[in-house]
Formats: structure tokens, C-alpha cells, sequence
């Protein structure tokens, strides 16, 4: 296995057809942090399982042209080539390629808003990575979160689409936000709260992106698993609503603050473990706090907890151990700050 991973390296060294391959293929694993093209390609097989599970097959397409558009733009505004090597200009495009066919109705105008959608988030992550740098962050999914807030409220606007979060816009206090049963059928509901990370409803697709990150770090896999029940678990304990509960959507943004400060971004250890679950807990807080302010406008918080929770956690500069050199999952987060244009 090992050597073939040599030998593709080498070929996408050499050949610049291969080098895009490889970096669109780096593209969904660095979502979760990981830089290994394998990682990449079974989170694609994941999100198609998801997408045709759900009935929603457009979802994987859309999500595989956000991700070349979202690619390719970077290799036209001669992006950094080694931060795009790593896929580090394809995982927001990727996301906001999967949502922008959940979110709208299927025209074939959405495709257009799609294709500029990809392009625009390429060019955010640009931006915003030149002013995080600033204070040795990266903007992690942001650039994904910002362009599809702005995608889904433009989109209010205009009569060729028609916006499906299924959220009722209201008021706290002017209706019940929470509610329901909750089923307990709990692996399932972790599993599903992996699989959220890329907008699917599928515990299998969760169960293989946890195979995905397995191949590439176990500590990544190991923290994927306790951010999902983590959050789940509190979100139980402290009454939140029962449907989106069950359905995973209280797990994954703590699934990518827990891979992040637990796996990536230090070495793991008691200390650091401590810290990823106040991070866990702080991530919910955020979540819960940002849908309360956005239930109004019907838009849904996407990874934009995860952003703001795990920013805040490493402000601080606790930085505990670094990750050991060898390691492969240390390169996603800094290099992004290191290059930029």
C-alpha cells in the first residue's frame, strides 16, 4: 500500500492532469482535516451512498462540480501550489456544492448558481485565510459557511428558485423550537452526526467516512466518534429538539472541533482531551445560540459553530504538545495559514 501511495505521489508530480486529480481528490478529506488523496475518494463514495440513499443523486454531482470549479479557480488565480497540492482550495467549493442542490429546488438555473457559488467560496478562502493569518489561524470551513449564507438569502430574492431548509422563520418565543421523540436508537444517530458534516442523513455514509478517517489517522477517527456522541449526549441531557437530535444535526459540528483540537492541531493526551470536550460542550453552546439567531431568516447554521468554537479554543494559544512531525494530519491546518496569495 504503501509504495502504490509512493508511486501515485510521484505520478502527480509529474503529470499536471494527475496533480489536479490528486488535489480534487484531497479536496473532501481535508473537510476533516486530512491530507491523503484514499481519505478523499471514500468520502466521495460516502456522500454518492448518502445522496442516492436520500433519493438526491444531484447532491454528490453538485458536490463533485464545487469541487473542480472551486479547484480549477484557485489554479487560475495562481493560488499557492502546495496548499493547492493539499486539496486546500476544494473542501469549502466541495461543501458549498453539496448544499447549494440541498438547500434549492433542482432547476437548471441552480447549476449556474452552483458553478459562481464555487468560484466565489475559492475566492473568500483566499481572502479570508490573508486576514486570519493575522493571528496564526486559518479559516477553516468559513469560507463555505459565508458563501452559502449568502447564496440561500440572494436566493429569497429571486423567482427562478426556491429555498428548502425546511426551516419555519420565527421568533424566540413566537413558537415551540424544540420538541418531539427521540427514538434512542443511538448508533445510528453518532453515526449520522459524522455523516452531517457533508449535509447527509445516512448513518452508513457516517460509517464510512469513519473507515476514511481510520486509514489515515486513528487518533482523527477516535475524536471524530467522541465529538459525535459527546455532543449528542448533552444535547439529549439538556432537552434539545428531539427530530434534529435523531436525525444527527446536534454531532457534527463538534465532530470537526474535536478532530481539529484533539487530533490535528496538538498530540494527544489527557490534557488535551480535557480541552476537546469543553470544546465539545462550547461548540453545542454555539451551535443552539447561532440557530436561535438565524431561525428568523430560515437559513441553517452549517459548520459556522464549528468555525467560531474552535477560533475561540485556540485564541488562547494553549497549544499544549505539537503534533509529531511524522504525523500526516498535521499539514491541512497550517499550511493554510503559511500560504496564501
Amino acid at each position: 500500500m504503501t509504495a502504490v501511495v509512493h508511486g501515485w505521489d510521484r505520478l502527480a508530480d509529474r503529470n499536471p492532469f494527475v496533480g489536479f486529480v490528486d488535489a480534487c481528490l484531497r479536496g473532501p478529506a481535508q473537510v476533516v482535516f486530512q491530507n491523503n488523496p484514499l481519505t478523499g475518494l471514500l468520502i466521495l463514495v460516502a456522500v454518492a451512498w448518502g445522496a442516492v440513499e436520500n433519493g438526491q443523486p444531484r447532491i454528490f454531482g453538485g458536490g463533485v462540480v464545487g469541487l473542480l470549479v472551486g479547484t480549477a479557480t484557485a489554479v487560475v488565480l495562481r493560488a499557492d501550489n502546495a496548499s493547492l497540492r493539499k486539496g486546500l482550495f476544494g473542501f469549502s467549493p466541495f461543501l458549498t456544492g453539496i448544499a447549494v442542490p440541498t438547500f434549492l429546488d433542482d432547476r437548471p438555473l441552480m447549476w449556474l448558481y452552483l458553478v459562481l457559488g464555487a468560484i466565489a467560496t475559492t475566492v473568500v478562502t483566499l481572502a479570508l485565510n490573508t486576514i486570519f493569518k493575522t493571528w496564526g489561524l486559518t479559516a477553516f470551513t468559513m469560507p463555505f459557511v459565508l458563501t452559502t449564507w449568502v447564496l440561500l438569502m440572494a436566493a429569497y430574492q429571486f423567482d427562478r428558485f426556491t429555498v428548502l431548509t425546511n426551516l419555519k422563520p420565527m421568533f424566540p418565543g413566537e413558537g415551540q423550537l424544540t420538541g418531539g421523540r427521540f427514538d434512542w436508537d443511538l448508533i445510528p444517530t453518532f453515526l449520522r452526526g459524522v455523516s452531517q458534516v457533508f449535509l447527509i442523513n445516512s448513518w452508513v455514509t457516517g460509517l464510512i467516512i469513519l473507515v476514511a478517517l481510520l486509514i489515515n489517522s486513528r487518533w482523527s477517527a477516535l475524536f471524530a466518534v467522541v465529538g459525535a456522541v459527546g455532543a449528542t449526549l448533552l444535547a439529549l441531557w439538556f432537552g434539545a429538539d428531539a427530530a434534529s437530535l435523531d436525525k444527527g444535526l446536534f454531532g457534527f459540528n463538534a465532530v470537526l472541533t474535536a478532530i481539529a483540537v484533539g487530533a490535528v492541531l496538538h498530540r494527544p493526551g489527557a490534557l488535551v482531551t480535557v480541552y476537546t470536550l469543553f470544546g465539545i460542550a462550547l461548540t453545542l453552546f454555539v451551535q443552539l445560540a447561532l440557530a436561535t439567531v438565524l431561525t428568523p431568516l430560515g437559513i441553517p447554521v452549517l459548520t459556522g459553530p464549528f468555525n467560531i468554537a474552535t477560533w475561540l479554543l485556540l485564541l488562547p494559544r494553549r497549544h499544549f504538545a505539537p503534533v509529531p512531525n511524522h504525523e500526516r494530519v498535521k499539514e491541512s491546518v497550517v499550511s493554510a495559514v503559511r500560504h496564501t496569495v
